[in-house]
């Protein structure tokens, strides 16, 4: 069950709606570079990467980041402060 329901119409904005959701999970130790492709494009970015850490995503790529690049920024971010993306 979802921790976070914020309006997910953001989701039909996202560029992945128009790639293959393999990319965004691949095998481990694969690559990811062409999922953080897709998303280093995405108008909705910012939002895809807030739910992943609000609902602690544990596999995939989101907001163009990997599990443990949430992990990080949920122990470096406090609630108030928001997300900030880098790069």
């Amino acid at each position: 069950m979802a921790i976070f329901q914020q309006g997910l119409t953001w989701q039909g904005l996202a560029r992945c709606v128009e790639a293959d959701p393999e990319i965004f999970f691949p095998e481990r130790g694969g690559s990811s570079k062409a999922a953080r492709a897709v998303c280093s494009e995405c108008p909705v970015r910012q939002e895809c990467l807030r739910y992943a850490l609000a609902n602690r995503e544990q596999f995939g790529i989101w907001g163009g980041t990997s599990e443990r690049e949430r992990r990080r920024l949920r122990r470096t971010q406090s609630p108030s402060r928001g997300v900030t993306l880098v790069g």
